[in-house]
């Protein structure tokens, strides 16, 4: 059986992101070449909608390459100031958590850019939700000068202690540049689910 699983078939990428910029140029670099290479691609944007920050260096960026992004935002956040309005779509929805189930059934996979504690919930919950089966889309981290390296220290640390099985930590991709790590997506293979967690099983 072939390894690309995910070949021609990732037409749609969720990606989370920061409404801020960050302290380091290199953050809102990675958000214009992501933005840029997947409209590039031909591969959709779904993202939280927003025109600031990390989130609209991203929307420009595709949207001025010819790239296709739907935008998803709660109406407490859709003001003139947060909500983008030269989307390809925006979404308005009432609650956060419409707004994240929109967000993980519409793609084939997801990347992470740096961001804060909104950023990280949307990205454990796809990855715990990748580890109960409920998914098998791939996953992936854009660590642009080295952000994410202690959270990926930390999820060595899981495995390290017993909390993280070694397979489910393969789950969680990461790269330091967005063409290394759609390389690595196209070419994902989700882990099996458990069986005690399979549906089927009595």
């Amino acid at each position: 059986m072939s390894d690309n699983k995910n070949r021609d078939r990732i037409e749609t990428i969720t990606i989370f992101c920061g409404s801020r910029s960050g302290e380091l140029p290199a953050y809102i670099e990675m958000a214009k070449s992501t933005g840029l290479l997947l409209a590039e691609r031909d591969i959709q944007i779904i993202y939280g909608g927003g025109k600031v920050g990390m989130m609209g260096e991203l929307a420009d960026a595709s949207l001025s390459a010819g790239g296709k992004v739907i935008g998803i935002i709660p109406s407490f956040l859709c003001t003139k100031e947060i909500a983008h309005d030269g989307l390809t779509e925006l979404l308005v929805v009432e609650t956060m958590h419409e707004r994240k189930l929109n967000m993980q059934e519409g793609c084939q996979g997801f990347i992470t850019l740096p961001g804060g504690l909104g950023t990280m919930e949307e990205f454990f919950e796809v990855l715990t939700w990748g580890q109960l089966g409920l998914h098998q889309k791939p996953i992936g981290l854009l660590n642009p000068a080295g952000y994410f390296d202690p959270l990926i220290e930390f999820l060595d640390q899981m495995v390290a202690k017993g909390f993280l099985s070694k397979q489910d930590r393969k789950m969680v991709l990461s790269a330091d540049q967005p063409e290394n790590l759609l390389d690595q997506m196209l070419n994902y293979s989700p882990p099996p689910v458990p069986q005690w967690l399979n549906r089927s099983t009595t």
